[in-house]
């Protein structure tokens, strides 16, 4: 059904995919900056200019090649992609100045016919990412490539320490907002449609946090048990620290360390909306922290820097701006992390490697380089989510015990 075009709207869509892709915004950033920028929009133009961002960041390349056969897009061409977006909408083009040389119906029918043989432009990947993938993991990239051209499902977890999965199911019932449980997290609930969750005073008094399917996995990969000493070596701002505060039953004591003082600080705040006394945060300010805790940890979490492949659903501006050399550093440092923080497990403890990514050179190849270097460690179990199998985001853990 064709919509009412503002061309405000569009401009603030143009601005934005401007400052994502050509002043190296971050895509949720730049968004949420954009929405704030202008107090008369309602909810109606507030979803265009996010809906239309977000849709036109992922499938840029082939917007691009459906305007003007090019497979590299510039800041001139921004505003042919927007027009090729809204007449895939079925939307009547305004005749504005900066529409212009606009494909007819057509063309743009017989370019996207064109793109049937070309997966890596159909589902607007960079060349060299799109073939690396596919050498890495075969058939199951075909359909993965696809799975992370959509939109993702929101999933929160009840946080146990104030509620269950199945009373804040019925708090959000009673509030009109549908969701559903899943078999692959139990303590998971996924939104059957889109919220504001951070509105909710069941939001800001602790009784939830959002947090996908797959990231959830990996604090009950950790076989955690109430009394227990776990360290969370890359806490970030701390969504597995919380989990794993609540599997334990607030009992025990979680040591969470990052390299960025400012995440702890998030941290410290969404542990006390819920209601979580054991965590101490730590900034590892050299490698010393790291030296004072080795052998205290029953557990160790290492969800270490990774590509992002896995979650190109949240952030699809990823897969324009990664590059082979980023991949590179990035195995370096995960290997370092790795072999380094490794020693803070006491023997016989238990620790889990995760990433975000999908690709086996940053996961299941790392675990194998660090078990033949180090023969105090096995590997128990390994565990791998797919946006194409699971639904979620595409994940990455490795359960390793470290022996007498």
């Amino acid at each position: 059904m064709s919509l009412k075009i503002h061309k405000n709207l569009v401009v603030a869509v143009k601005e934005s995919l401007s400052e994502i892709f050509f002043e190296n915004k971050q895509a949720d950033k730049q968004i949420e900056s954009v929405l704030k920028s202008d107090k008369r929009w309602g909810k109606r133009d507030r979803n265009f200019v996010a809906e239309t961002t977000y849709d036109c960041l992922r499938n840029i390349r082939y917007f691009n090649y459906i305007f003007n056969k090019e497979t590299e897009f510039t800041s001139e061409t921004i505003y042919g992609i927007i027009a090729v977006y809204l007449k895939l909408k079925h939307n009547e083009i305004p005749d504005w100045d900066f529409f212009t040389n606009v494909p007819s119906d057509e063309e743009i029918q017989n370019r996207i016919l064109e793109t049937q043989n070309l997966p890596q432009i159909k589902n607007s990947y960079p060349d060299w990412l799109y073939q690396k993938a596919q050498a890495e993991l075969g058939t199951i990239w075909l359909k993965e490539a696809e799975a992370l051209n959509q939109t993702t499902n929101v999933v929160i977890r009840a946080n146990t320490l104030q509620t269950s999965v199945d009373k804040l199911q019925q708090e959000l019932a009673n509030l009109e907002i549908e969701t559903e449980k899943t078999d692959l997290a139990k303590d998971a609930l996924v939104l059957k449609k889109r919220t504001n969750l951070k509105q909710l005073d069941l939001y800001k008094n602790g009784f939830f946090e959002v947090q996908d399917v797959a990231s959830q996995n990996a604090a009950n990969f950790l076989r955690v048990e109430p009394g227990m000493t776990v360290i969370d070596a890359c806490c970030g701002a701390g969504g597995k620290s919380l989990h794993i505060a609540a599997l334990l039953q607030n009992k025990g004591k979680i040591v969470s360390l990052d390299i960025e003082a400012f995440k702890l600080k998030e941290l410290e705040k969404r542990a006390e909306r819920n209601k979580v006394k054991i965590i101490q945060s730590k900034w590892i300010e050299n490698e010393t922290v790291i030296t004072q805790l080795k052998n205290t940890a029953d557990r160790l979490l290492l969800d270490v820097p990774c590509t992002g492949l896995g979650v190109l659903r949240r952030n699809p501006d990823t897969k324009y701006k990664l590059t082979l050399a980023f991949l590179e550093e990035i195995k370096k440092t995960q290997a370092y992390i790795l072999q380094t923080y490794s020693q803070m497990l006491k023997p016989q403890g238990l620790m889990v490697y995760a990433t975000c990514s999908i690709l086996p050179e940053e996961n299941s190849k790392q675990i194998e380089a660090f078990i033949a270097k180090n023969n105090n460690f096995e590997l128990v179990e390994e565990k791998k989510f797919f946006a194409s199998v699971q639904g979620f985001d595409g994940f990455y853990m490795a359960l390793i015990k470290k022996k007498e």
